[in-house]
């Protein structure tokens, strides 16, 4: 019995790959004098750093962050790409730490990192700090990271309330990040892909400015581009009082794999089998 031309259609829609479109942004702000954030956009890999304010440098340890991510050669396979990457930052981390020695005379330099790593249908973030990935799906806005601050510790432990914690005079005290420590511990969460997801990663001077109901209100549009010049302009409005940087990426239908039949070419076989079969 021949397939149907829907059948052959819907086998080979679930054969082409996700292209991911993104738009990337950052700002100085309206406060800062300088932009301590750090932006990486590839065809599959993503990142954004902030420089941690109040500590020496933090442009230089958000640059040399993004910098060595953007000299590796990640490999396809998903397991060795995460590999990868932890052992690129486990190695900055280090190299953040004799910078800070040698040059600052011991003083403290590190940045904020959340990382996005793509292969097929499988996602992978890690992340150090408060910089955060979203997932934008159905209508439905989800936070994929867990803050390291001290704010998100007392909400934990029920000392303050989830709306308190962005005005909290402890708001802006990260409990980890990437050159701070000898050793640097990742956070690493695995998740789906799917045609049609949004995935959003940022600084603090988004988050921290805009809530969450608006980023998911502003992600309705669902264009990268539109979306990342509404949600500055919204920050901006909000007189911006930290350097504020995003990247919104899109997942949209790729082209047909090259060895995978077009629907009118498997249709013509099945069609010509069937013509050639006995009587």
């Amino acid at each position: 019995m021949m397939p149907t031309e829907e059948a052959v259609s819907v086998d080979a829609t679930c054969r082409r790959p996700i292209h991911w479109r993104c738009a990337a942004m950052t700002h100085t702000g309206c406060v800062r004098k300088v932009n301590e954030d750090a932006l990486l956009s590839t065809a599959d890999h993503w990142a954004v750093a902030d420089g941690m304010g109040g500590h020496q440098v933090g442009d230089v340890a958000s640059g040399k962050i993004i910098e060595a991510l953007k000299s590796l050669t990640v490999p396809e396979s998903l397991a060795e790409a995460v590999d990868c990457v932890d052992d690129c930052l486990q190695a900055i981390n280090a190299e953040l730490q004799h910078y800070a020695r040698e040059v600052l005379g011991g003083a403290t330099m590190g940045s904020t990192l959340v990382d996005l790593i793509i292969r097929g249908r499988l996602g992978v973030g890690l992340w150090a700090g408060d910089s955060r990935l979203y997932r934008y799906r159905q209508q439905r806005l989800e936070l994929l990271t867990t803050d390291h601050s001290q704010v998100e510790d007392m909400v934990r432990q029920g000392l303050i309330h989830r709306g308190q914690a962005r005005s909290h005079e402890c708001s802006n005290v990260i409990t980890r990040a990437v050159g701070v420590e000898a050793s640097i511990k990742l956070d690493l969460r695995v998740f789906d892909v799917q045609v049609g997801d949004l995935f959003l990663l940022c600084s603090d001077g988004l988050h921290g400015v805009i809530s969450d109901s608006q980023i998911e209100q502003t992600l309705r549009h669902r264009d990268p581009e539109r979306c990342s010049q509404v949600l500055l302009n919204a920050v901006l409005d909000e007189g911006a009082p930290d350097n504020v940087s995003m990247i919104i990426v899109r997942g949209e239908l790729g082209p047909v794999a090259m060895d995978v039949p077009s629907t009118r070419t498997r249709l013509s076989r099945w069609k010509a089998l069937t013509d050639d079969g006995p009587s």
